[in-house]
């Protein structure tokens, strides 16, 4: 899950979408000022990187707790129920994304690390090519 949050934060980011507003008040620092890329996080205050952490710890320990392995909460696909066979189905595609999203956060951070440009740089300079 924090990988799946980590790249939607990437391609949400890399594409302009910002809140309005500040992310500080007391150090006039607005949502706009934080860079696109991984060099972003150093610019965020230590205060919103201890919030950014204790929000996910509780989601991970209390409302969908890690230990729980088989991914089933209880609360169904927007409320749908599934038969057994549909269910195993719907938690492995959701395994599979997790993993797709570890693979793309890590590719992203390491691309960034090797050339030294965000995501978007990076695609609107044609770099991405497969071979």
């Amino acid at each position: 899950r924090i990988a799946m949050m980590a790249m939607v934060g990437c391609l949400v980011h890399n594409a302009d979408i910002e809140f309005p507003g500040y992310l500080s008040l007391s150090q006039k620092l607005k949502f706009s000022d934080i860079p696109n890329g991984m060099m972003g996080i150093t610019k965020v205050p230590a205060a919103g990187i201890i919030q950014i952490l204790l929000f996910f710890g509780l989601v991970e320990m209390a409302w969908w707790p890690a230990s729980k392995y088989d991914g089933d909460y209880g609360v169904g696909f927007f409320g749908a129920k599934f038969d057994a066979e549909k269910k195993t189905q719907k938690l492995n595609a959701e395994m599979a994304n997790g993993r797709l999203a570890m693979l793309g956060i890590i590719g992203n951070m390491y691309a960034e690390g090797q050339t030294g440009m965000t995501l978007k740089e990076q695609l609107a300079a044609h770099n991405m090519i497969a071979f």
